[in-house]
């Protein structure tokens, strides 16, 4: 089987998002991904090689990257012998996100970042199984908030998606908000202490 991927003038983390539901489509055969840049180049490679695929590159004379992954088949042509596992639904995970921007220094690459990083959670399995909102994180619950569709899709999905109630009333946005429920630090502590593994973004 023979897919290809054109992820020319796609935004970092969605080249390679693309090319990982490609593969995880087939049970073997070749994804050809086309990126215009380096970085989404690396990116690709990188979880190619990560995946123990074969990857080869080739760069057109119009400066795009053919990246040429196989999967399943080695290189007599033969199928790989592989362990399949499926992976489980949920991690116990809790994610706690302190900020509507990711990271310190320009506010609108911290946007750009914390949009990219929501967006990649619901293309990432498994899910956390808690996700916590506290500070001005909370703005990313409320109306108005870019990466809305992407957080109820993860609450279809199953995570938990706790706002903090102090912060959403004191930053009096708590009547605008508009996925998952507001909650108490009481809680967030328990969250915190009861997860086998914690992010704080």
């Amino acid at each position: 089987m023979k897919k290809e991927v054109d992820a020319r003038n796609v935004a970092c983390p969605k080249p390679v998002i693309m090319t990982k539901k490609a593969l995880d489509s087939m049970a073997e055969g070749t994804v050809t991904t086309i990126v215009d840049n380096e970085v989404a180049k690396e990116n690709v490679s990188k979880l190619a090689k990560g995946s123990n695929f074969r990857c080869k590159v080739e760069k057109t004379k119009d400066g795009n990257f053919l990246i040429n992954i196989t999967k399943g088949i080695n290189t007599e042509g033969e199928e790989e012998t592989t362990n399949i596992c499926t992976p489980d639904t949920f991690s116990d995970m809790t994610i706690a996100i302190t900020s509507d921007k990711m990271g310190k220094g320009k506010d609108e690459l911290g946007n750009i970042l914390m949009k990219g990083f929501i967006y990649t959670l619901t293309e990432s399995i498994p899910y956390p199984s808690t996700i916590l909102f506290y500070n001005t994180g909370v703005n990313l619950t409320v109306e108005g908030s870019e990466v809305l569709d992407d957080l109820k899709k993860l609450e279809d999905e199953g995570v938990e998606i706790i706002s903090c109630g102090t912060c959403l009333d004191y930053l009096e946005v708590k009547d605008k908000l508009k996925v998952g429920e507001v909650s108490n630090m009481y809680t967030i502590v328990e969250k915190l202490k009861g997860a086998s593994n914690t992010l704080t973004i």
